[in-house]
C-alpha cells in the first residue's frame, strides 16, 4: 500500500492492445503507489492472463480493475483529468510536463478532488475528441530523435512525478468551496449546451459539427467549473431556450392575428 496520504490518481488506459501492457502498467502503479486502474475497451477483451505474468506479483490493480465502453463512462466520476499525449492537437489545452502535472493533480487531491491520468492505445494514441474531455495535456519531454515510448514507461515516468510531488507536497488546503463538477456533471452540461445550439442552428456548415464541438468542450473544461457553477449554467442554458420559445411563440402569434 502507498505510504503517502492524499488519493492517488486513477490511472485509464484506452484502447490498449497488448496484455503485456496492461501488466506493466499495474507493476509501475504498484511501484509507486497508485492502485485504480481502468480500462477503456481494451482489444483482447479483459481479463487477460499475460497481465498478470508481467506484472510481476503487482496484482492488486489488475484485481480491481474496472473496463468501459468509453472514455466518458471512464471518467465521469472524477473531477481534474489529464491527457497524455506526444502529438500535436488543435486544442488549445494547457501543456504541462509530468512534473507540473504532478504538482496539480496533487493540489487537486489535497483538496478533495478526485484526478485521474489518461493514456492513449499503443497505435494511434487518443482522438482528438476524447483529450477534449480533459482539462490538460502531458506531454514527456523526450528527444525528437527519438519519439517511441512504451505505454508502461509512461505510466512510470508520470505516476514517478505524481509520488515524488505527493511526498513533498504542503498541507491540504481546507479552504470552503464548492466541489469542483465531475467528468459525468461536465459532460452533461455540454451535451445540453450542445443540443440547444443545434436547434438554435449554431452548428453550420455540418461538416464542421465535429470539430466545433470539441473546440467548445476544450474551452468549457479549461475553466474548471465547480458543480454548482455547472448547475447554474444549464440554469442559464434552459432560461435562454425557454425565453427564444417564448419569442418565436410571440412571432406566431402576431403573424396569426395579422393573417
Amino acid at each position: 500500500m502507498s505510504e503517502t496520504s492524499l488519493p492517488a490518481p486513477v490511472v485509464i488506459l484506452n484502447a490498449t492492445q497488448l496484455a503485456e501492457n496492461i501488466g506493466a502498467t499495474a507493476r509501475v502503479m504498484a511501484n509507486f503507489g497508485l492502485s485504480d486502474l481502468r480500462l477503456v475497451n481494451p482489444r483482447d477483451g479483459w481479463p487477460q492472463e499475460r497481465a498478470w505474468a508481467l506484472a510481476s506479483g503487482a496484482e492488486w490493480p489488475l484485481n480491481a480493475a474496472r473496463v468501459f465502453g468509453s472514455v466518458a463512462a471512464a471518467i465521469a466520476d472524477l473531477q481534474v483529468v489529464y491527457a497524455t499525449t506526444a502529438r500535436p492537437r488543435e486544442l488549445t489545452l494547457p501543456v504541462l510536463t509530468p512534473r507540473a502535472a504532478a504538482a496539480e493533480l496533487t493540489a487537486a487531491a489535497g483538496q478533495g478532488q478526485k484526478t485521474g491520468l489518461l493514456f492513449g492505445g499503443e497505435r494511434a494514441g487518443l482522438e482528438t475528441a476524447d483529450i477534449a474531455l480533459c482539462q490538460a495535456v502531458v506531454t514527456i519531454p523526450i528527444d525528437p530523435r527519438f519519439r517511441s515510448l512504451n505505454l508502461g514507461q509512461a505510466v512510470a515516468i508520470n505516476a514517478y512525478e505524481w509520488r515524488t510531488a505527493q511526498l513533498d507536497a504542503a498541507p491540504a488546503n481546507f479552504r470552503e468551496r464548492s466541489e469542483p463538477a465531475t467528468g459525468e456533471a461536465l459532460l452533461g452540461l455540454y451535451e445540453h449546451l450542445e443540443r440547444e445550439l443545434d436547434t438554435a442552428g449554431f452548428f453550420h456548415p455540418p461538416e464542421k459539427t465535429p470539430n466545433m464541438i470539441q473546440n467548445l468542450r476544450s474551452a468549457l473544461g479549461k475553466a474548471r467549473f465547480t458543480e454548482q457553477e455547472v448547475r447554474t449554467l444549464r440554469g442559464v442554458v434552459t432560461a435562454l431556450s425557454r425565453g427564444r420559445g417564448k419569442v418565436l411563440e410571440k412571432i406566431a402569434r402576431k403573424k396569426s392575428e395579422g393573417s
